[in-house]
């Protein structure tokens, strides 16, 4: 069978036009589309391989670095026989049909990434980034990936682990999990700004937009709102104009969300520093170390996304 005959590579039809004026019919969301018997999603795979995150993994079958059976996949989805297929990432064959019998436990580290270390498990450019902080503490042969991303200059906690459905589930909209921040700001919030942050905003979307003919609103932008904003600190400046320290919780994160949302309404972040994620907190680990995560806290992270 040739790869064009191929169901599991068959793209789905393009979605159908509504009529100019017709409102569209409340419906209930749709179900994840299923493949064929005895397959599964090629990013889950790879990430229950110990590759990469799942989100990781589809940006890498996008940029065209993994292949199926010789092929270059770049879209998604994509469904595998784990135990037929053959599966490379960058030229490298990876062992997916043992995926599902991990030799040694899981592994799961909280590290406080301190300011200019990138939230990647490499880096082309040879900056500093936080998996080469746990590196000694590996056993060998064993690999971690980072569990969503801060910039390069924020700080504070990250996950590091090699679960994969655990990684994807933390990391996904659908449940909603709780990030929060500590910021210094630069002035000061009145009501109608934390109103405004509150109610939310669109940011623009770059990789949205690239997708979008011509750039339009309903493709280039998404919408951004703090779960919950408290102002914990001010102090005013007649020259500076004051500082602030601010506690916001995020349920879905895009890229520099509180530092595009708050300069929206003429912010400037001073600092900003991630100090939880779910139940899982950040005090008491100093900047630029980790530590293992306790059987407790584990079993905690894994209810809060129904594991």
């Amino acid at each position: 069978m040739s790869h064009h005959d191929d169901p599991r590579f068959r793209q789905p039809p393009p979605p159908r036009k509504r009529a100019p004026g017709r409102r569209r019919k409340p419906t209930t969301p749709a179900p994840a589309p299923e493949g064929p018997p005895g397959t599964e999603r090629l990013q889950k795979v790879l990430a229950d391989a110990g590759v990469a995150s799942r989100r990781d993994c589809e940006l890498a079958v996008r940029a065209g670095r993994v292949r199926v059976n010789g092929r270059i996949i770049r879209e998604l989805p994509c469904w595998v026989r784990p135990d037929n297929d053959l599966v490379e990432w960058d030229d490298n064959i990876i062992d997916i049909s043992r995926r599902g019998r991990v030799d040694q436990s899981y592994l799961y580290f909280a590290v406080n990434k301190p300011k200019g270390v990138i939230s990647t498990a490499r880096d082309p450019q040879g900056r500093p980034h936080v998996v080469s902080m746990v590196t000694a503490a590996l056993p060998r042969g064993q690999r971690v990936y980072p569990v969503g991303r801060l910039d390069a200059d924020s700080t504070g906690l990250m996950l590091l682990t090699n679960d994969g459905e655990l990684a994807h589930r933390l990391s996904h909209p659908r449940y909603e999990i709780e990030k929060g921040y500590r910021v210094t700001v630069e002035g000061t919030l009145d009501a109608e700004v934390i109103s405004t942050l509150k109610r939310g905003m669109y940011l623009a979307d770059p990789a949205a937009i690239a997708h979008s003919k011509g750039g339009r609103r309903s493709g280039g932008a998404k919408r951004a709102a703090m779960e919950s904003l408290r102002v914990l600190r001010s102090t005013k400046d007649r020259r500076s104009g004051g500082l602030s320290l601010l506690s916001v919780t995020l349920k879905e994160g895009q890229n520099r969300e509180i530092r595009r949302l708050l300069a929206r309404v003429g912010l400037k972040v001073r600092k900003l520093e991630r100090v939880s994620i779910g139940p899982l907190q950040l005090k008491g680990l100093k900047t630029g170390t980790f530590r293992a995560l306790t059987p407790s806290e584990v079993a905690a992270l894994r209810r809060s996304v129904l594991l």
